[in-house]
């Protein structure tokens, strides 16, 4: 870390003990993503009239290149974090998780899956086994019958939503595996 790291105790007293470990657990993270330029730890325990006991809220705040990273372990559902050391780990464990995501998308890892092209049937030529889609962007594309799947082609009509795969076919190009688009495909 660039700067040293900041430790604070709130509605708790200090313990010796407990810095140590976020102290370790922090330095394991620096040791995973040495880009944190700084790290600031929240301690609390907000509720002290719980019947069996205090749950701790660990808030850790990284500060790493452009932009900064918030892991807030909020108690309410998990009575294991009336063990300080517990909230600890589950914090800490949390904040690696966003790190990793993070330093995906600093090196370009994350994968955006394309959309598959689509368009709207303008022909249907039964008799000689083909038809056109219009795609988005205006242009018409040639499919056989054999290209429609999952459907019946001779109940295809014109205005049908489809997606396809295109593929440059004899004569230009022309559309493979195209398939109807139901009311719950998303079409970018």
């Amino acid at each position: 870390m660039k700067q040293p790291l900041q430790i604070n105790f709130r509605d708790i007293p200090h313990s010796d003990a407990v810095e140590a470990r976020v102290r370790s657990k922090a330095a394991k993270l620096d040791e995973f993503y040495d880009q944190i330029m700084t790290c600031s730890v929240m301690i609390e325990a907000p509720h002290s009239h719980h019947h069996k006991g205090n749950l701790y809220h660990i808030r850790i705040d990284l500060t790493v290149p452009n932009g900064e990273l918030v892991i807030n372990r909020t108690p309410k559902e998990h009575h294991a974090h009336e063990d300080v050391y517990v909230a600890i780990r589950d914090a800490f464990n949390a904040a690696r998780r966003k790190l990793q995501d993070y330093a995906r998308k600093q090196r370009g890892d994350i994968k955006f899956h394309d959309v598959p092209p689509h368009g709207i049937i303008t022909e249907i030529v039964p008799y000689q086994d083909f038809g056109r889609i219009k795609t988005i962007d205006q242009r018409e594309i040639y499919f056989h019958r054999n290209s429609f799947v999952d459907g019946d082609f001779d109940a295809l009509e014109p205005g049908e939503k489809v997606r396809f795969v295109e593929v440059a076919g004899e004569n230009g190009p022309q559309a493979s595996t195209v398939h109807i688009i139901g009311k719950h495909n998303i079409v970018g």
